[in-house]
């Protein structure tokens, strides 16, 4: 996972978009070839002032996928509440 920008989240963070992108390698660390399938994540986060701070990194499609699952056990366990 490639970090760009740092964002401590607190309890009082809001969460204001989330963007995506899929896209393929032409170089990466991580990677094990070229033309390795990636997915661009983009979070944009309001603090308790209201200003707006942006969060983007890079996945594997396996990471994403995990990430997508993580979300989908979040709001199961929401909407049992």
């Amino acid at each position: 996972v490639e970090k760009s920008s740092e964002l401590p989240l607190d309890a009082k963070s809001e969460f204001v978009d989330f963007q995506w992108k899929l896209g393929l390698a032409a170089s990466c660390d991580s990677c094990r070839s070229l033309k390795y399938p990636y997915v661009a994540v983009m979070l944009k986060v309001a603090d308790h002032s209201g200003q707006v701070k942006t969060k983007s990194f890079e996945m594997t499609v396996p990471q994403f996928q995990n990430f997508d699952r993580q979300f989908k056990e979040i709001a199961a366990a929401i909407e049992a509440m």
